[in-house]
Order: structure tokens, then C-alpha cells, then sequence
């Protein structure tokens, strides 16, 4: 039913190969890096295989029916995100990380030429990165209307003010610029159009990156949560995007593709832990026996195998729609997703790490930072919670028949 074109083929074989000499070799040199060097840092390892990606011709896959990227659909690309998605260290050598990823979708629909030439060119080419600024510690997240950070007209100018954190990229001293969404008019009467989103160059007076988060103890694999204090911060009119009001109509643009391009990612970390799994479990002899023949091992093979297939042709049925009839209409099939994914990962991830023992805790094999990518994954872009409600108000809406009546 999604077959790949040949294109595609091709593409994922050139993928592959470049994962094998030159991924995951060097994956315990990136977690050794970044334990090493601290979040603040570059980490050379990827600023080594960088180049050698962009000479291969794999780059900025990800922007779909752009000419600046490889004018890929969403459904040609899930597969090719889902096999870079099997490493850490492989989403930012091609150019194709969250958040930038979602960033430069945002210049691209929504940007002024100025800030496609001072931002998106320089991102796409992989020179800077960038954040994205929206959580916030003072508020439940869960509902984005609750964001209490100001963006006030002043002249010619905006003043910013706000407390966020899990800005993901703000510690890298490559991170230039960052999309900071906060309250234009809090007084509208429509809760969804007090909000816009202004661009803010980091080295702009009173922005402060205040520390790196730790997800589950990891910091700077693969993602560099942080803090970040926006203190009278003067951004010239200019930096608006879109306009006053349409912060959240800039989100949903940017979050539907962000949401699948994740699910896409956990399918390929689940992939691999199901193999390390197999492959660790017939290689391990305990009570006489691999591993693997004792008989829960069945059961949680064959229950990994079923549960990844389902998220796969989930997501690729997604990505389908979201490419024939639009991301809003597809709204239904992306939250289903975003719920379905990272709890299939977390508990793949979960058995492949029970398969290796004490083994399977430490930062060895990656399965931990595995399980802590799939886990923030179930808050990040949405908590279940969220995705639920929405999917179960679209389905009521079905049998209303109050609602439906003429």
C-alpha cells in the first residue's frame, strides 16, 4: 500500500550505507562527547560527519515540496526519517533535527525574504541552529493559551518578556536565533488570537540562557532542553511573523509536521531496540537455555512486532493525508499518532532494556537515552492527555446529533 518510489529506494540505500560507515560507529564517541563537554559545547563528532553527509547529497530531506530541500512528500519522507531516526547522533548530520527542522519550515511558509536570507539560509545550510521558545514553568503547558509571556509594541519595536524553559538548542553556541511565542493582546475575546510569535536573535540585550535541563539525567543527547529568561528584550517590528494574533495559526503549521516527523523517529529507535533485543537475547544463556527461549521473551518479541507495524502504517497513513487533503484535515490521524508512538517506543525500549540487564540502564548501548527521548516525547508537542481529548471531542462530534442537526 506505501511503497516507496524509486527515488525513495535509492535514497534509503544511500542512507543506510552512510549510517553503517559513518553513524553508528561513532555513536559512543557523540554520548562521550556530550558527557564530556557538557550542553554548552560543540560536539566535534558532528561537525566532522556533517560535511560528509552534505557531499552525499543527504540533506535537508526533510522540507517537503520545497526547492530549498529535496521536495520530498511527507509519505516519501517517513521512511527515510524513520532510518535516521534509528541513531541519535544521525537526525542533525543531515541537517534534519527538531527544532530546526520545524524552524525552518516556519521561515519558509511564513518568513519575510529578510529572514529568509539572514535565518533560513544559514539553518539550511547547517552554518547555525536555532530554538523554538513556547513552554513555559510558571503555567500548565498542556494549554498553550496559558502562556503568560508579553510581546508589547513600542514604536518601531517589540518588547519581549518571558520565562521559558525545555527551549530545546538555547545552550549551543551555534543557536543564533529563536521563535519566541508570548501574548500580543491578552484581552481578546478569543483565547486563540492573543498570541503571535516574533523572531529574536539570541545575541539580542536581555535574553539569558539560563541553564541545560537534564531529561532523565541526559544532557545534549540528542536534545539540549534549557531555560531561558527574556528580560525587556527590543526586536524591531519587522520580526514579527505573520502578523499580530496568528501565533497559533504559525503553531499548528508548525507542530502538525514536527509531531509526525517525531513519531516517525521513535519508530526507527524502537525498530533497533526490538533487534539489539533479538539479538541480545540468543546470545545471553541463562538458566540453561539463550535468553529468548524462556517463554515472556515470546510473548514480548512478538508483541514489539505487532506494536511498531501498527505505529508505522499509522504514521504513514498520516503522512498520506497530511500530503492529499492538508495537515488540518488531518488533524484526527496526527494525534492519534503523537499518542500511539511514543508508547509503543517506551515499551519496546522498556523490554530491550530488561533483555540486557544492568547493562541496559547505563549509556553503553544508548538504550537509556533511548527511553528517555521516547518518554519526553509522550509531554513534548502535546501530552497524551491533550491528544485524547481532541480525538475523542472529533469522534463525538460524529453522533452529536444536536450539534450535527440543520
Amino acid at each position: 500500500m506505501f511503497e516507496m518510489t524509486p527515488r525513495v529506494q535509492a535514497l534509503h540505500q544511500r542512507i543506510s550505507d552512510f549510517m553503517d560507515e559513518h553513524i553508528y560507529p561513532n555513536e559512543r564517541r557523540l554520548y562521550e562527547e556530550a558527557e564530556r563537554l557538557g550542553a554548552w559545547a560543540v560536539y566535534p563528532v558532528v561537525e566532522e560527519l556533517k560535511p560528509k553527509a552534505r557531499a552525499a547529497g543527504l540533506w535537508n530531506l526533510f522540507l517537503p515540496q520545497s526547492e530549498r530541500g529535496a521536495g520530498l512528500t511527507n509519505l516519501e519522507y517517513a521512511s527515510l526519517c524513520e532510518l535516521m531516526g534509528r541513531s541519535h547522533l544521525a537526525p542533525e548530520v543531515f541537517n534534519c533535527s527538531a527544532p530546526d527542522t520545524g524552524n525552518m519550515e516556519v521561515f519558509e511558509r511564513y518568513g519575510t525574504p529578510e529572514m529568509k536570507k539572514r535565518w533560513l539560509e544559514p539553518l539550511l545550510a547547517g552554518e547555525i541552529r536555532s530554538c523554538f521558545a513556547m513552554t513555559e514553568p510558571a503555567v500548565a503547558s498542556s494549554d498553550a493559551t496559558n502562556i503568560q509571556s508579553a510581546i508589547v509594541r513600542d514604536g518601531d519595536h517589540y518588547v519581549v518578556n518571558g520565562h521559558k524553559w525545555y527551549t530545546t538548542n538555547a545552550t549551543d553556541p551555534r543557536c543564533k536565533v529563536a521563535i519566541f511565542m508570548g501574548k500580543t493582546d491578552p484581552d481578546h475575546p478569543d483565547r486563540h488570537k492573543q498570541q503571535s510569535m516574533v523572531v529574536v536573535p539570541m545575541d539580542t540585550p536581555g535574553v539569558r540562557v539560563v541553564r541545560p535541563l537534564g531529561v532523565f539525567g541526559f544532557y545534549g543527547v540528542p536534545d539540549r532542553a534549557s531555560e531561558v529568561v527574556f528580560e525587556n528584550v527590543r526586536v524591531p517590528v519587522q520580526n514579527m511573523l505573520l502578523g499580530e494574533g496568528r501565533g497559533f495559526e504559525i503553531a499548528q503549521g508548525r507542530l502538525g509536521p514536527g509531531r509526525i516527523h517525531h513519531c516517525m523517529r521513535l519508530i526507527g529507535l524502537a525498530e533497533r531496540a526490538l533487534e539489539m533485543m533479538c539479538k541480545r537475547g540468543l546470545a545471553r544463556v541463562a538458566f540453561g537455555k539463550p535468553v529468548v527461549r524462556h517463554e515472556v521473551w515470546y510473548e514480548r518479541i512478538a508483541e514489539s512486532r505487532i506494536l511498531i507495524d501498527q505505529a508505522r502504517l499509522l504514521t504513514l497513513q498520516a503522512a498520506e493525508l497530511m500530503d492529499t487533503v492538508g495537515n488540518k484535515a488531518a488533524k484526527s490521524h496526527i494525534a492519534m499518532i503523537k499518542v500511539a508512538a511514543p508508547q509503543m517506543a517506551c515499551r519496546v525500549i522498556d523490554w530491550a532494556i530488561q533483555a540486557h540487564g544492568g547493562g541496559g540502564t547505563n549509556n553503553d548501548l544508548g538504550l537509556a537515552s533511548f527511553y528517555a527521548t521516547a518518554r519526553i516525547l509522550r509531554l513534548a508537542d502535546g501530552p497524551d492527555e491533550v491528544h485524547r481529548e481532541q480525538l475523542a471531542k472529533m469522534e463525538l462530534k460524529k453522533y452529536d446529533t444536536a450539534r450535527s442537526a440543520p
